[in-house]
């Protein structure tokens, strides 16, 4: 009989003691918001509601930009998607990112296998303290979807993903470019976006972090019927109704998440984040349907281009009575600030090798200012002998003022004043020769330090 008291003591102990520690779970869940980070690939800036674009319909992201603070003016640090990617992950500029990777390749090159040495780099993200992982130190549990070039989730430090990886029998056959780029990672919106529900389900009592990076509006331009219908009989261009339609349908996406995300009770404590991975240009007259390098790339001042807006991004920060909502401010922004921001938000240290700082005291107002100037360099620009374009050696520059852009392969230059010419249309480097040799000066002492941190 005793021993019935006894065993009857320690399981009603037992089970109070997990229901405490149930409670302290979900107490600590409440005091750390989930992250969302919301990717648009080949996304151009202009090309939503909120940023004046009456033509294109976006009305979830809209409604998220109206509850929370908008960047108008962000910039990824490169002209096409990876490098942005590998910044968002890592807090760092592409370039010091490829520096890195050259030196824990030197350094671990003895003891690597043949095969491991060929795909070093498609695994070398593996070797960073990435976002996801440094967010585990909270507690975090991440998900990863939608576009991802670092051949599967692990590498980024995901604990669940869509990205599986590939083999050496892909290389080579119809569909291994889109294995490349995210493969299953790519169905995100366009097919599915169970793989996304079935974890938050999983997740209901820790905070969680999620990258959502549909491979939308990115070609190909195939939305089904019933967003092209919006723009079928609007005065535009076919390439512009097609291109549209997939912005809309992207913008679905983000709706349909955070419709799930309410229904779950999810909505209310998660931070919201939204950036490009590069530019694009597709205004409503332009046709580019019989110019494939364009079709896939957007117009001249798209992407694998040297122009503002091939770099331009909005950069968005929503969370529910903790973030200001709709407000718009014109500091300049690089994407390398956004997880720096997060984990300023979430209550982490930054790391000490980030590029990127925080911005969580601009946006709440507590501090004015933001980057006075951001510099940025490109290594890949536009063929009409490759789609993939050529290898080049470009840099380029914005103040609040100006746009600078500087191809050291061609020795061409261009210089935009970004108040009255945001399109850049003009080139007024004939004009302003003392100005563009600043410019050149500050981007040769940027070029410095990269070197010199390349030789410690």
């Amino acid at each position: 009989m005793r021993k019935k008291i006894v065993f009857g003591l320690v399981l009603v102990c037992t089970i109070l003691s997990c229901k405490k520690e149930r409670k302290e779970d979900i107490a600590q869940k409440r005091e750390k918001p989930n992250i969302v980070m919301i990717v648009g690939d080949d996304q151009g800036y202009p090309y939503f509601g909120f940023m004046g674009a009456d033509y294109v319909q976006t009305p979830h992201m809209d409604k998220l930009a109206q509850g929370g603070t908008l960047f108008k003016n962000g910039y990824v640090p490169d002209n096409h998607c990876r490098p942005s990617l590998q910044t968002l992950m890592t807090g760092t500029l592409p370039i010091d990112y490829n520096i890195e990777v050259d030196s824990k390749f030197k350094a671990m090159k003895s003891g690597l296998t043949d095969e491991e040495i060929v795909n070093f780099r498609f695994h070398a993200m593996k070797h960073f303290s990435t976002l996801p992982k440094i967010l585990a130190k909270k507690g975090y549990r991440s998900f990863q979807g939608g576009k991802w070039w670092e051949f599967n989730f692990q590498n980024g430090g995901f604990d669940e993903g869509m990205t599986k990886g590939w083999s050496k029998e892909d290389e080579g056959k119809n569909d291994w470019f889109l294995k490349f780029m995210g493969g299953e990672g790519t169905a995100l919106a366009r097919a599915t976006m169970q793989p996304v529900y079935d974890f938050v389900e999983a997740n209901k009592d820790v905070p969680f972090f999620i990258w959502f990076a549909p491979e939308l509006p990115h070609y190909p331009f195939d939305a089904p019927e019933k967003y092209y219908d919006l723009y079928r009989d609007k005065d535009m261009t076919e390439s512009a109704k097609r291109y549209y339609a997939n912005c809309t349908w992207f913008d679905d996406g983000v709706g349909e998440l955070m419709h799930y995300l309410k229904e779950k009770g999810e909505f209310d404590n998660t931070i919201f984040v939204y950036v490009n991975d590069n530019g694009w240009e597709q205004e409503p007259h332009q046709e580019f349907r019989n110019d494939s390098l364009r079709w896939h790339n957007g117009g001249d001042k798209g992407k694998l281009s040297i122009f503002d807006q091939s770099f331009r991004t909005p950069i968005l920060f929503s969370w529910k009575e903790k973030i200001p909502s709709n407000t718009e401010n014109g500091s300049l922004m690089h994407s390398a600030d956004i997880p720096a921001t997060l984990l300023d938000y979430v209550g982490t240290e930054i790391p000490k090798d980030y590029f990127g700082k925080s911005y969580k005291n601009l946006i709440s107002k507590k501090q004015l200012g933001g980057r006075d100037i951001i510099i940025g360099n490109v290594t890949q620009m536009r063929s009409e002998e490759d789609m993939m374009g050529k290898n080049i050696e470009g840099y380029w520059l914005r103040t609040k003022k100006w746009f600078f852009k500087w191809n050291k392969t061609t020795n061409t230059i261009g210089l935009f004043d970004m108040a009255q010419d945001p399109k850049n249309d003009k080139d007024l480097s004939t004009e302003n020769d003392e100005l563009v040799k600043e410019f050149q000066q500050e981007i040769n002492q940027w070029i410095s330090k990269r070197e010199l941190k390349n030789q410690l």
